[in-house]
């Protein structure tokens, strides 16, 4: 990460191999938020999309369609407020 708080390029392309999923939804949805704004990605921000990445498939697809809402560790306001820009990407 940059100075600035920006990701580089190398560090952008091993943010999108790490976000590859098995379900093609999750594909879609997490690459066309990191199209719009993988560039405004503080750190606070990576932590927090460190944690959604680290959830299964299907509870990852749950929380992106806001069929269910996070809980337990994940029911943090930089999570939540990452969520709400995945939902809208």
């Amino acid at each position: 990460m940059s100075e600035r708080g920006e990701l580089g390029e190398v560090e952008r392309r091993r943010l999108r191999w790490r976000a590859r999923r098995g379900l093609l939804e999750n594909d879609i949805l997490i690459g066309r938020f990191l199209d719009r704004e993988a560039g405004r990605l503080d750190a606070d921000d990576l932590r927090a999309l460190g944690a959604l990445l680290a959830l299964p498939d299907n509870d990852l697809l749950d929380l992106l369609l806001a069929r269910k809402e996070p809980g337990g560790a994940l029911d943090d306001n930089r999570v939540r407020a990452l969520l709400t820009r995945m939902r809208a990407a």
